[in-house]
């Protein structure tokens, strides 16, 4: 008797241990969350599984073309409906599932602060400092971009985001009147660099080649 208790005494401290690595590494170093909408089709489908690495969000500036996870802004997300399966939720808290809060949204970074940006180019496409914006290579095939008008300049410490799918994505451009639709980077849980699931889908997700011809916004 006293063998089989130090045997169950030895599991639950390695079952102890196990989750509290797991939860540092969801604190501090990477993130699995579920994609939540047909936003980002087709780089991103429903119910993908993305990793979200946040150890260099200290340490490295947003980029213009990363796919990021951020928490809404304010009234970006329906009000969440609390009906959780409470073990399933115990283990998105410990890591060992995908976020499951409700408030999470995912979009690419089309501006960061500075940045002016306006739609549309005669061609129909973004232009960011002047500059056009060819993102035929990453958004969906088939879809166009000027579904709202506006030119804005993003304030410093925000970012503006859009979906790849742009006609099913309410991003940036339909909440322009708080900021001009852009999010506090404190929002952001991370870049997105990681499709891993399913399998036969997985991506190292970079920054498309359109971006790399963008100027920075002229102080």
């Amino acid at each position: 008797m006293r063998s089989l208790w130090a045997a169950v005494r030895e599991l639950l401290i390695v079952v102890g241990i196990a989750l509290v690595l797991s939860s540092v590494v969801r604190i501090f170093i990477f993130q699995a969350f579920y994609v939540p909408s047909a936003s980002m089709q087709d780089t991103l489908l429903l119910q993908d599984r993305i990793i979200a690495t946040k150890i260099t969000k200290p340490f490295t500036d947003i980029k213009r073309g990363q796919i990021v996870v951020f928490k809404d802004p304010g009234d970006w997300l329906p009000v969440f409906e609390e009906d959780k399966n409470l073990p399933m939720h115990l283990l998105s808290v410990v890591g060992l599932l995908p976020s499951d809060a409700g408030d999470d949204l995912v979009k690419r970074v089309i501006g960061i602060g500075g940045d002016t940006i306006k739609c549309c180019s005669p061609q129909g496409n973004i232009l960011i400092n002047n500059t056009e914006l060819k993102d035929q290579d990453f958004i969906k095939p088939g879809v166009n971009t000027n579904q709202v008008e506006f030119e804005i300049t993003v304030p410093k410490n925000r970012i503006f985001v859009m979906g790849d799918n742009r006609p099913d994505s309410r991003d940036s451009r339909f909440h322009l009147e708080t900021a001009y639709g852009t999010v506090p980077t404190r929002n952001v849980v991370g870049p997105v660099n990681l499709r891993i699931w399913p399998f036969n889908r997985f991506a190292v997700l970079k920054i498309p080649e359109a971006f790399s011809v963008i100027p920075d916004a002229q102080n």
